[in-house]
């Protein structure tokens, strides 16, 4: 659909290891800032909506709980918590802009929130594994990686082994992350690094090495949703030419894992509310996870044939420079993917794109923008359009 409403404020914390010890101190890190971003009174918001997985990171949960906790001055304000695994922050924000076109209120707050590392790695593992279907995936070997790494198995015996284009991917990502203030990882790796397996890049399962995987990260994210109305008496406005959301099959062997059809169909539909094709997008920002993730879902956004994904990064198409830039932000590869802040942290990366306002990541002269935001192996997809309204 095309959407109504804008965003007209964000804010976003340093993805890492954070110092605040739980998820309310990450709430009250963004909410306030975005709501100054945004140049609105906190006693005028309506409605928040706050994506957080959790999934056992922590015993908390009721994480909408917290809202008014970090902001004691929602305490009244209606609020829900938003999950739909990976893409958990992007159902968030729906949710959101939902309220205020529903006529229910003017003003929204989003946010998106995750403390992963305080967590045990081995712990993270079995968590991140609710991600997939436990009935037929939970003991493959490797995690949720795992599950990944049989994706690219299968690619590799349809397309040939294209582990040097997923090194590409990898090295690209962590390049671009250098110029983001916010990332996890500010290290520029290089192609041989992510291309060799060494004691610093190992294994981590299948085909994929460490630097393949995208990092456990800590971090939050906030968005200010209001009507256009509203928007007009304030400084800038983002605006969603349009959103789509798509389901596939959740078990990955009632469905060719190579294709990524649920998250094709959801492009598909994007660009036809949207009315533009995807040369008119100026950037993306896309969901991955793995390196594989990504370079399957160039084939899914329409940017190659199937089976042909990897032909875009080896000839440079998604370089910032080149045809269609692909995560400037570093993406969850090196800017980090605190599960339920990621969607949100997405759609900011963009906005800050769209409105000039991105410092050393910035694309030139961006003026429409792409998010796909995927929960699990592509089973919920979302794509938002993005442009400047203000």
């Amino acid at each position: 659909m095309k959407t109504e409403s804008v965003m007209v404020g964000w804010a976003h914390s340093q993805f890492g290891k954070s110092d605040s010890p739980d998820i309310e101190s990450l709430i009250a890190e963004v909410g306030y800032a975005a709501l100054e971003h945004a140049g609105i009174a906190v006693e005028d918001v309506d409605f928040a909506s706050i994506g957080a997985w959790n999934g056992g990171f922590s015993k908390q949960g009721f994480e909408s709980g917290l809202i008014s906790v970090a902001m004691p001055e929602l305490r009244y304000v209606p609020a829900i918590r938003a999950e739909n695994a990976c893409a958990t922050g992007t159902a968030a924000l729906y949710t959101a802009i939902d309220f205020v076109e529903s006529g229910r209120g003017k003003i929204a707050l989003v946010f998106g929130a995750e403390k992963m590392t305080a967590t045990p790695i081995a712990e993270v593992g079995e968590i991140l594994l609710s991600a997939c279907y436990r009935k037929q995936e939970a003991d493959v070997r490797g995690g949720f990686a795992g599950v990944f790494a049989k994706i690219a198995d299968a690619y590799f015996q349809k397309n040939g082994d294209r582990s040097e284009e997923l090194a590409m991917i990898a090295a690209k990502n962590h390049a671009n992350a250098m110029h983001n203030p916010y990332a996890h990882m500010k290290k520029d790796f290089g192609f041989d690094f992510c291309n060799q397996v060494s004691d610093k890049n190992p294994i981590v399962a299948g085909p994929l090495r460490r630097t393949d995987c995208s990092l456990i990260s800590d971090g939050a994210a906030a968005i200010v949703i209001c009507d256009r109305e509203t928007a007009e008496g304030l400084e800038r406005a983002i605006g969603f030419k349009a959103r789509a959301n798509c389901n596939d099959m959740f078990p990955l062997a009632q469905r060719d894992m190579t294709a990524f059809e649920g998250a094709k169909r959801t492009w598909d539909m994007a660009k036809d509310i949207a009315g533009i094709s995807l040369d008119d997008l100026s950037l993306v920002e896309t969901h991955d996870c793995f390196t594989i993730a990504e370079m399957i879902e160039y084939e899914a956004m329409g940017l190659t044939e199937r089976g042909q994904g990897w032909r875009a990064i080896r000839e440079g198409w998604t370089q910032k420079d080149g045809r269609l830039p692909i995560n400037p932000s570093g993406g969850l590869k090196a800017k980090g993917h605190p599960i339920g802040a990621t969607g949100v942290s997405m759609h900011v990366m963009a906005a800050m794109q769209l409105m000039g306002e991105a410092g050393d990541m910035q694309i030139a002269n961006a003026n429409l923008a792409g998010v796909f935001n995927m929960g699990g192996a592509a089973v919920s997809n979302y794509v938002s359009i993005l442009e400047r309204v203000k």
